[in-house]
């Protein structure tokens, strides 16, 4: 049925399905039946595998996904290394980290597997994403080292961190329309439309930034496709410095490493 309905790796898919919806037993009982019609049903309508089994791995991590989260995606992941490489000598130290529009928490829960000592707070508009994430942290051991709350960037934090780690929703208003359907029907649009030029929430990232940064502290920022001079722009005209741009596993710029001006 899926190669019928035009899935292109459909193989990979009825394994994955099969797996996670059947398990490992020869026969299928009745109710493991149920559930694989059920999610064979879903993909079939359109619903994209990893909404249709719930969980997305990220990072080597299972992260349950909501209607109000973003799938976590391979590229993200260049966050999380940008992090690695530049926090390196500090990485058993007892950091601050700060994730701002969070999502699933998958930023902010990786960092804190790869920092034991680091604690961090995830924030989003989204009380689902807010939920959902705060699962997510029990899922993957960090829910004593890991708060979410709802709210706007940075309106109502008063402290500072060592490391503010985000990925904002940064596509142009007028090209939401014109993603993959996968992206644009399931999606919350709330997490990808950037406004008319998308770059709305760099500017408010830009304000919020310099004054949440302590000393010797990093923002780690993910950019879409030819974004990097107008973040940097932006950001450097916020008083912070461009220290780095890490390209993804396809070869492009996606993150974006900034401190404090010397």
């Amino acid at each position: 049925m899926l190669k019928r309905s035009g899935i292109a790796d459909f193989t990979f898919e009825a394994r994955i399905l099969i797996e996670d919806l059947a398990g490992s037993e020869d026969r299928l009982d009745e109710a493991a039946a149920a559930r694989l019609n059920d999610a064979l049903r879903r993909r079939l309508a359109g619903e994209p595998l990893w909404r249709v089994l719930g969980v997305r791995e990220f990072w080597g991590l299972d992260f349950a996904l909501s209607a109000g989260t973003l799938e976590p995606r391979p590229d993200s992941e260049t966050l999380i290394e940008a992090a690695l490489t530049h926090l390196a000598a500090r990485r058993h130290e007892p950091l601050r980290m700060l994730d701002l529009g969070t999502g699933t928490g998958c930023l902010l829960i990786a960092t804190l597997r790869e920092f034991p000592q680091a604690t961090g707070l995830g924030i989003d508009l989204s009380p689902d994403a807010v939920a959902t994430a705060t699962g997510n942290a029990a899922r993957n051991g960090v829910a004593e080292r890991a708060a979410f709350h709802e709210g706007e960037w940075t309106d109502g934090v008063e402290e500072r961190f060592d490391l503010i780690l985000s990925n904002p929703p940064y596509i142009a208003s007028d090209e939401v329309v014109g993603l993959d359907r996968n992206v644009r029907e399931y999606d919350p649009h709330l997490a990808l439309d950037g406004g008319p030029d998308g770059l709305v929430a760099y500017r408010a990232l830009a304000a919020a930034l310099p004054g949440h940064l302590n000393p010797g502290g990093l923002a780690i920022l993910e950019i879409g496709a030819g974004q990097e001079a107008a973040v940097v722009a932006l950001m450097e005209q916020a008083g912070l410095r461009h220290l780095h741009s890490h390209r993804d596993l396809g070869g492009h710029i996606r993150a974006l490493v900034f401190g404090h001006s010397p």
